[in-house]
């Protein structure tokens, strides 16, 4: 992978990744009400909205890793980025409960492939040592940032522009950082040869894994 240009940048994309990951996790909370009223959801399928993000992230994580391993961290980073920003404005606009069910499964798809390619970015691109760690460290601090800032500013974007805002929010963040990331992100290495993708295993591991978190969930 060729030489970081800009590091601290990166980093900011970095961090920013999962920091929507966090955030997409815990913002939609205090809007369910608002959203069930609205869009007439019951109780059931207000858990849904809520846990299908959360199934489709958990049984897809390892088809994201391997997938970015692959075919390129950045080049995952872009798909995870426009990803999140189309479900996030599918879901704004959702007229039913199905369609706002389905958006939220596709942005814990985006979520699966962003977070493994932004760790394997930062284990690749900062040296090991004092460089690294402090990395982590901010990569880290914003995902628990996200998880704290998600309650309170959904309840804010909620009180002044209704439900859909929840959603709206991220979609400007994510497609600016899918886009900045073309810049300040170095471009993936040639694919390496001899390392195949099994896709029958793979699409087997990711069935077995959302059915594994439905049942928990």
């Amino acid at each position: 992978m060729p030489p970081l240009k800009y590091p601290r940048w990166a980093l900011t994309l970095l961090a920013t990744a999962q920091l929507i990951i966090a955030l997409d996790a815990t913002i939609i909370f205090v809007a369910l009400h608002d959203m069930g009223r609205a869009l007439q959801i019951n109780a059931q399928q207000l858990q849904w909205v809520v846990s299908a993000y959360t199934v489709a992230f958990g049984g897809s994580l390892l088809l994201g890793g391997r997938a970015a391993d692959l075919l390129g961290r950045r080049r995952f980073y872009r798909l995870g980025m426009l990803l999140f920003a189309l479900a996030s404005l599918l879901g704004a606009l959702a007229p039913n409960a199905t369609l706002l069910i389905v958006a939220r499964a596709v942005q814990g798809i985006g979520a699966a492939l962003l977070f493994p390619a932004t760790l394997a970015l930062i284990n690749t691109l900062y040296a090991e040592g004092p460089v690294r760690n402090r990395a982590l460290a901010i990569w880290s601090m914003a995902s628990a940032a996200g998880l704290a800032l998600g309650t309170l500013l959904g309840g804010v974007l909620t009180q002044a522009f209704g439900w859909p805002a929840v959603l709206a929010v991220i979609v400007p963040l994510a497609a600016a950082c899918a886009v900045a990331a073309g810049a300040w992100l170095p471009a993936d290495g040639p694919r390496v040869r001899g390392r195949s993708f099994d896709l029958a295993g793979c699409l087997t591991v990711t069935a077995g894994g959302s059915l594994l978190v439905t049942t928990l969930v």
